[in-house]
Formats: structure tokens, sequence, C-alpha cells
């Protein structure tokens, strides 16, 4: 672990200890982690979007994420996917980063490409997978290492060439370039979940013979020169990070040693952070489901940790500030990414800081909050207690 992203200090929760990692200054570990909303207009983001990111700033995290923001047209996952395929994509975005930083907070944007599970309905509207039918109409290429289906309803990604390659790492840097014209804090690589770099991470997608198919080095090939394109083109201040399925959950796919290797790779062009999650590689990955438990992929961010030193986000069922701390406090991760809590509570954060100290810092939130519920607090203070014991003496007893 680098000196410049050790803890800078402070005091209490390690939750809510200070972080700088490159030039970024965390103010606590909590991260947003990027949820696909589909709210987009042609890749742009809209007021849905500027609403969505901007509760949490208010909510007190100290790192927000875009959702999964495509590279190229046939790098999205849905039709409204925010996008930074084109530059007229960066003034949306910069307007809401502008805002984000209005309230002292940090935003970070994540790229990515889909690759062969590109082109689907959003999962409100039944999550289904275009048709090969809806695919032409679109003018959409689905794309992958290998003529290599992810799944039943989907169809065969057409195999990306040298020239496909090509475009693909100049989608990826030019992309880069315009999160930063944007004003984003840091970068995160969606190389996880069977979009297109796990594709050819993984022997179950990638079937090719070529430099970039076979070997586990000429599996990780085209994610590192990825990663090695985006890090070039993002300033030296800037982190990046990145996504990962430390475990692809295909048998006989992707492992956790595959990735202790990945990450040592992806430390050495210039990644910051290794953001663990796990499965996804294909619909037909529940051959080796990992159990989804409380903190269920906390483990593989620990592992990851202790065998390279590099910084490692957990993410995936971490309900509360207790759990949190508790993960910080073991030493499993640096950072704690929070995305289906902060949907129900944006204001998760100042809840776990409720948690970890038994009172509310009032004048840590926006100040057009924190005056009033402070107020609020002086003249029911006493009342408000009273309840709480009520309400925790009913839990107790089981009413």
């Amino acid at each position: 672990m680098s000196e410049a992203a050790k803890p800078s200090g402070g005091v209490g929760a390690r939750l809510f200890q200070p972080l700088r990692i490159r030039g970024l200054d965390l103010a606590n570990r909590i991260v947003i982690s990027p949820m696909c909303q589909h709210a987009a207009d042609d890749g742009r983001a809209t007021d849905w979007l500027l609403v969505h990111l901007g509760k949490f700033v208010l909510g007190g995290a100290g790192l927000v994420l875009t959702e999964s923001t495509a590279v190229s047209p046939e790098g999205r996952i849905g039709l409204k996917d925010l996008g930074l395929w084109r530059d007229d994509q960066i003034a949306p975005l910069a307007r809401v980063v502008d805002f984000v930083h209005a309230q002292g907070g940090r935003i970070g944007v994540q790229l990515a490409h889909a690759g062969r599970k590109a082109g689907s309905e959003a999962l409100w509207e039944g999550g289904r997978a275009f048709s090969a039918e809806q695919l032409a109409a679109l003018r959409w290429p689905r794309l992958g290492p290998s003529a290599i289906s992810p799944g039943p309803g989907w169809t065969v990604p057409q195999e990306l060439d040298a020239a496909g390659i090509a475009r693909v790492l100049q989608g990826f840097g030019d992309a880069a370039r315009r999160a930063d014209a944007a004003g984003v804090d840091c970068v995160e690589l969606h190389f996880g979940h069977g979009y297109l770099a796990a594709s050819f991470l993984s022997p179950i997608s990638n079937h090719r013979n070529d430099a970039y198919g076979g070997s586990l080095a000429n599996r990780m090939r085209l994610p590192l020169d990825i990663a090695r394109t985006v890090r070039e083109a993002l300033p030296a201040n800037k982190p990046l990070f990145c996504r990962i399925s430390a475990v692809d959950g295909a048998e006989g796919g992707w492992g956790m040693d595959d990735s202790v290797v990945f990450a040592r790779e992806l430390a050495a062009v210039g990644v910051d952070v290794i953001d663990v999650s796990s499965g996804g590689l294909s619909e037909e990955t529940r051959a080796l489901p990992v159990p989804r438990g409380l903190g269920f992929q906390v483990g593989f961010a620990e592992t990851i940790r202790r065998e390279t030193g590099l910084l490692t986000q957990a993410v995936g069922m971490i309900v509360d500030g207790p759990q949190a701390e508790d993960i910080l406090a073991r030493g499993q991760a640096d950072l704690i990414a929070i995305g289906r809590a902060a949907l129900e509570d944006p204001y998760w954060p100042r809840r776990a800081w409720e948690q970890l100290h038994g009172t509310s810092d009032f004048a840590t939130w926006p100040v057009r909050h924190g005056i009033w519920l402070a107020k609020r607090e002086q003249g029911l203070g006493s009342l408000l207690e009273a309840r709480r014991r009520e309400l925790r003496t009913r839990s107790d007893s089981g009413h």
C-alpha cells in the first residue's frame, strides 16, 4: 500500500476516517456503488440522474460512482444507459459533477463495455435480451471474445477482430478523457459481471487461439490494455478503480487465484483500488453460486488485499454501520460500497454515524437540513429518546 493511499488521520469509527488516494481526498470510507438507472437521453445525463446521484452526496457518502457508463453505443447494457462516446455527453454529466462538488462531495464515473451481454430491457420491463431482429433494426452488434452466447435468449456475439479491439481501446481512452473534461474525481473500470472485459478473462467465454486467448496472460491482455489506456488518458492525480468478479460462478471458469494474479497486473498498469464483486459471466452460472448471506463477497476483498497489498472495496449485502465498521476493523477492505441499502435510505451514511457514535452530528449535514434537525432535536430530544427506548423495549420483548 503506497503512502499516498494510507488513511490521513481522523478519530472515532474507521468508517468515518478520511482516505487519500493519489490526489483524491475522501471524507470517509463509504462509496455509493454504481446502480443502473436506464434514465439517460441518448447517453446524456438527465434530471433523474442529477437527483439520483445528488441525494447520496447530501446523505453523506464519501464517494458516489455513476452507473455503468458506455464507451460506445454498442457497449450499452440498454437503450437508456449513460454514455461518454460523444462530446455532447460531457456537459450534462458535468452538471451532475458540479452539483456534487458544490455540496463538498466527490464523484467518479464507471466506464464499461457490455460486450456479449449488451442490448437488453430494463429490469422493470422484463430484463429480456434484445432479439436478433431488434438488434438488426437498431444496427446494434453484440461483440465478444468468441462466438459463444452468454445463455438462452441471447444471440451469438460477433468475435472481435484486431480492428474491433483497437476500436474498444480507443473508445475507453476517449471516454476517460471526456470523463476528465466533465470534472469527475476518479474513474472506475467495469471488468466484472460477464461484460466485455470479464468475458475475455474467462476460459468459458474466451476460446480464442491468438494473443488474446488461451493462457491466463493472454486472456488478461485486453483488460490490461484497457486499464493502461485509461490510466494514460487520465491526469496522474486522479485514481483509477477497477471492479472485478473475483469468481465468475461458472464451473471451470475464472477463480480466486486468477483474481489475485490479475489484481497484481492491474496495479502494475496504474490501478489504485480493486472493487471486488462476483458472478455474472452468463445466464448459466448457477453451477457454483456464491451463497448470498450478509457480506457474502467480503472474503474476496480480504484475500486480494492480503495477497497484493492493494486497496480494496467491499460490496454486497453490507447493511449497517456496525457491519461496515467490523469489515474495516478486521482489515478486510479499505472502502465500503453500498447500493440498494442507499436506495432505501439515501442517508445511510448518517444513520451509520448514529449507530457507531450513539448520537447525530447535525453540524456535518447539509446546512439547509442540519440546522432544522438540530433545532428539532433541542425541542424534542427527551421525547424522541423516550420513544426510541420504547421501541427498543418492544423489539427486545418480541412485540
